[in-house]
């Protein structure tokens, strides 16, 4: 491996937790270059929400290359692009009465979040935005304005301005009501508030520890902000696509945002994508005002057509990945049980699951004890307290039991 510490960037981050070359992958395994295969729990940080090669996918993907269709076309109409938009309505939008306009702001989930908070600011001339504690939106400057993870907001190198951060969901452990702080601030004229274009909100909070938040308080942020007039900004990038269950995270709780953001599972095979989703009144951009040159990778098509056609046809996935959930969840309860000392939390929602330790440096061990029988999983939170689950939603029964067995026996390891 000696390229890579030659070559590469000391940025690099997952490679550390798993030193291994891995070199093929399929379904919800990953394979090193010697052969050993891993269950992977972590699949793409959710990019990979239907398995590693898909088949329906792969043979797709195939047929398309070999046929010589147009692989790169920015924002030219192509029958890629045209079959996607026709089954994204049929299969997502209309059976839901969901009414947007989409724009391709560029290959990943930042690209999503920096259109979203532009024409944010652009439809109703106001700079401030309100973003939540433990938030995690991307890397590129805008999205880092709105995050809340300090190491990260360290990396910019310049202020980060324009954003508020308020408390998410269960911040103060129910100490006082819902938005009660955000609310006195926006009707007291003295409280120094700038009057923001947009909230930004995660259904559940992935980077930020598994934050799910309770669905009667995004219904209370929602009625926050259409009294106040304030555009809603939902990024799924992380939590769509299925992963809490439905297709969107913010579903259950009956709520139509004004602009939803999503990128990595929306692909279906791990190819670069994103999409920000818009109410068609805020479709106020000139020709060229927010463009990229990767906004429109015909493959990525390909694949996310094909994934809303085999995955989102009927509610099967959906209703396989909350019962999958509650599976986790019995296990993850079973554990906190067990460990009364260590004062263990589970959360989460759907096939997004966590288990808080006391510290960073446990949870991390229980990771690195599961890598070493053979399961990737990663950490999240402010201090990586968190054990974090996001395995592919396709798992099969098995998989799953395999998967809960290991980390069983990896929290035992470090907490015995």
């Amino acid at each position: 491996m000696s390229i890579f510490e030659e070559l590469e960037s000391e940025v690099r981050s997952y490679s550390r937790g798993w030193p291994v070359v891995f070199d093929r992958a399929q379904g919800s395994r990953i394979y090193s270059e010697d052969g050993k295969p891993y269950l992977d729990f972590f699949a793409g940080a959710g990019a990979l929400n239907y398995g590693h090669n898909n088949p329906h996918l792969k043979k797709a993907l195939i047929d398309y290359l070999q046929r010589d269709g147009v692989t790169h076309a920015l924002d030219m109409f192509t029958v890629a692009k045209r079959d996607f938009l026709e089954t994204l309505q049929e299969k997502i939008l209309a059976p839901r009465e969901l009414e947007y306009k989409v724009v391709f702001p560029g290959p990943g989930g930042a690209n999503a979040v920096e259109a979203a908070l532009k024409l944010a600011r652009k439809v109703t001339g106001k700079e401030s935005v309100i973003n939540f504690t433990n938030a995690f939106h991307g890397m590129t400057l805008g999205a880092l304005s709105v995050t809340g993870n300090s190491m990260k907001r360290g990396g910019a190198g310049v202020p980060l301005v324009h954003a508020t951060p308020m408390p998410y969901d269960k911040y103060f452990d129910g100490a006082m009501p819902d938005f009660m702080y955000f609310e006195k601030l926006l009707e007291d004229s003295g409280s120094g508030l700038n009057e923001p274009a947009a909230v930004i909100v995660e259904g559940v909070q992935g980077e930020g520890g598994i934050n799910a938040a309770r669905l009667e308080w995004l219904r209370g942020l929602d009625d926050l902000c259409k009294r106040h007039n304030i555009l809603l900004i939902l990024d799924d990038v992380q939590m769509g696509c299925g992963r809490t269950g439905p297709f969107f995270s913010f579903e259950d709780a009956g709520i139509s945002p004004d602009i939803v953001c999503l990128s990595k599972s929306i692909g279906g095979y791990g190819l670069p994508m994103a999409l920000t989703l818009i109410k068609p009144e805020l479709d106020v951009w000139e020709p060229g005002e927010h463009n990229g040159t990767f906004r429109g990778i015909s493959p990525a098509f390909v694949t996310a057509t094909e994934a809303l056609r085999v995955y989102w046809s009927d509610d099967e996935l959906e209703k396989s990945t909350k019962a999958k959930g509650e599976r986790i969840a019995s296990t993850f309860k079973d554990l906190v049980e067990s460990y009364p000392e260590a004062n263990l939390v589970a959360k989460g929602r759907g096939l997004a699951r966590g288990l808080e330790f006391g510290s960073g440096e446990l949870a991390g061990a229980v990771c690195k004890a599961a890598f070493e029988r053979g399961l990737l999983m990663e950490t999240s939170g402010p201090d990586g307290e968190v054990m974090k689950l996001l395995p592919p939603l396709t798992l099969t029964d098995d998989e799953l039991s395999e998967g809960l067995s290991i980390i069983s026996e990896s929290v035992a390891a470090v907490l015995k």
